[in-house]
């Protein structure tokens, strides 16, 4: 193709996110739009050499939190620092609209329990400048990103709209409330919400330790609030089912939900670490609703499930215990000091926990802890967790983790497991990503921000998945697939996902032999000087959003492109 482009990539080795073969050639893009794929004998205002490259559509990223980050911060990260070009949020059904003046101590308090920002990061970093979902939309809309998001509609602020303290208070909704809700719901999508989102998960806690507005929320509920995504034609139902009380009796309500509205759903799923595969029986659940019509597909997470522990961090293995509260509010070098004293040693490695939030307790489950080091090994052997290290030197693992935190001068990071990694091995999430109505999902970026850090399972992936040799591996077009355009489509968007010509230019170029996976940092850049954790990669040359480099050799340019995708009945 002659001509002048604003942008050509040259000579990479193409994964076009379809899933099909490899192809070779050159990429021309104009307009934010692709304009040739082949070879393209027009020059570019900008071009990039992609020899011994590949080059991918943009990832899309569909579970993550970033629906304040959004609102006070212009880089996305860390999911752009992924290859990830768009991000979905408003997961988990918690958010920040719509919402009264009244309200606004209430959905930090859900939002600082269930997701683990600060309080005092969204008291400083949000201007609350709006009330109803339609609102909030035109001020994401108004603002500058690296990235571009989508939002779905969250069900607790929805439900506390509508009902007052009757709907904080999990109060059932009577036939006025529902009405209201199902209204909203239809309004909020044709100002070009996504979809819809709810949580049943038990352990989604209020900061307080309550229970959070939708839990148990009734399934007429959510049938009246889908019922506004079928009035309006467009949406998806995303959802967190609590598979505490077993998946034959959670899994009714996708059937029931997708059955009544007829509106596709999303859920997360994940296997044990040990017991019975349980999840191979919602996978038939799950071809029983598309075999019936009905669209349904799980977010599987390609690594373990797990909290990130540390003195720094939200979680370690001692902050719970009676003794710990002495030196809780010393700096780091001042509690690693006190932690030499022999007596509080005693104390520590001796003392149960003492009642607190239930992500506190993950911290202590020894058999399923490991130390997380440079590079991070999220797949490590089942000897080397605490329990593992603690019967082979004859002690408790009470003291293994307590001498790694003196060992590391307070600085070591921990692994909590938590779930997917069925006998200490990934089998049962590659078979899981290896299904046709699974995705790669739960990043969880923009929350979390002192215990998770998985934002990053895109680099993981490709690094674990394809990268690496072995009998679980996917092929690279295969493992690009279901990061771009298969989970695009399973949210809805249709114009993405895909290289090709008229297609919109979300673009990586990545050096797959040198990626590779930081260790997990903290760094210090929230509003009211609050810390996260943030995962750097090395290995994406480029990353381009709507025909915009965005970060080069993983680092970003500055480039703000990003918009707020608003849905097709928007």
């Amino acid at each position: 193709m002659n001509g002048k482009h604003d942008l050509v990539i040259r000579n990479g080795t193409i994964a076009d996110g379809s899933g099909e073969a490899l192809i070779f050639g050159d990429i021309a893009i104009s307009n934010g739009k692709i304009e040739a794929i082949g070879e393209v004998s027009g020059r570019g205002q900008e071009e990039i050499d992609a020899t011994d490259r590949i080059v991918t559509p943009g990832f899309v990223d569909v579970h993550t939190h970033y629906d304040g980050q959004c609102i006070w911060a212009e880089e996305l990260s860390p999911s752009s620092s992924h290859g990830v070009t768009t991000a979905i949020m408003g997961n988990c059904g918690v958010g920040f609209a719509p919402c009264r003046a009244e309200d606004h101590d209430m959905l930090i308090n859900v939002m600082e329990g269930v997701e683990d920002i600060p309080g005092v990061v969204m008291t400083d970093g949000l201007p609350w400048n709006w009330e109803t979902f339609p609102e909030y939309l035109d001020i994401v809309a108004q603002g500058k990103r690296d990235i571009d998001v989508a939002a779905y509609l969250p069900h607790s602020p929805l439900r506390v709209f509508a009902m007052g303290k009757r709907g904080a208070n999990r109060e059932p909704a009577n036939a006025e409330d529902l009405a209201l809700m199902r209204k909203l719901s239809k309004e909020a999508i044709e100002a070009g919400a996504l979809g819809f989102a709810t949580s049943r998960l038990s352990i989604h806690k209020t900061a307080e330790g309550g229970s959070i507005p939708t839990f148990e929320a009734d399934i007429a509920e959510l049938e009246a609030i889908c019922g506004g995504l079928a009035d309006a034609g467009s949406g998806t139902f995303q959802i967190v089912l609590d598979a505490f009380v077993g998946w034959d009796k959670e899994y009714q309500v996708i059937e029931k939900v997708v059955e009544s509205s007829g509106r596709p759903a999303t859920f997360t799923l994940a296997s044990g670490n040990d017991g019975p595969p349980r999840w191979r029986s919602v996978l038939d659940m799950i071809n029983q609703t598309n075999a019936n019509g009905g669209k349904a597909t799980a977010q599987i997470m390609p690594r373990p499930i797990g909290l990130i522990a540390g003195l720094e961090l939200t979680v370690h293995p001692f902050i719970l215990c009676p003794s710990w509260s002495k030196i809780a509010d010393l700096s780091l070098a001042e509690q690693v000091k006190a932690m030499h004293d022999p007596q509080l040693r005693a104390d520590l490695i001796t003392e149960d926990f003492e009642h607190g939030h239930p992500f506190n307790a993950l911290a202590r489950d020894w058999n399923w802890l490991f130390p997380l080091d440079d590079p991070p090994d999220y797949a490590p052997p089942k000897e080397k967790s605490m329990a593992g290290q603690a019967a082979a030197k004859g002690c408790t693992p009470q003291e293994i983790a307590y001498d790694r935190l003196l060992e590391t001068n307070g600085k070591g990071l921990f692994l909590a497991a938590l779930g997917n990694y069925e006998n200490a091995t990934l089998e049962s999430a590659h078979e899981m990503l290896s299904h046709p109505h699974c995705i790669p999902g739960l990043g969880d970026g923009g929350a979390h921000y002192g215990a998770i850090c998985d934002a990053s399972y895109s680099t993981y992936l490709l690094t674990q998945f394809v990268q690496k040799p072995g009998e679980l591996q996917f092929d690279l077009p295969q493992a690009v697939h279901m990061l771009s355009h298969k989970a695009a489509k399973a949210v809805g968007l249709a114009d993405r996902g895909l290289l090709k010509p008229g297609a919109k230019a979300d673009i990586n170029v990545i050096n797959l032999k040198e990626m590779k996976l930081h260790l997990p940092e903290i760094v210090q850049d929230l509003p009211a000087g609050g810390k996260r954790l943030h995962q750097r990669a090395t290995g994406y040359d480029a990353t381009i959003v709507s025909g915009e480099v965005i970060r080069r050799y993983d680092q970003s340019t500055g480039a703000r492109p990003g918009q707020l995708i608003r849905n097709a009945a928007a």
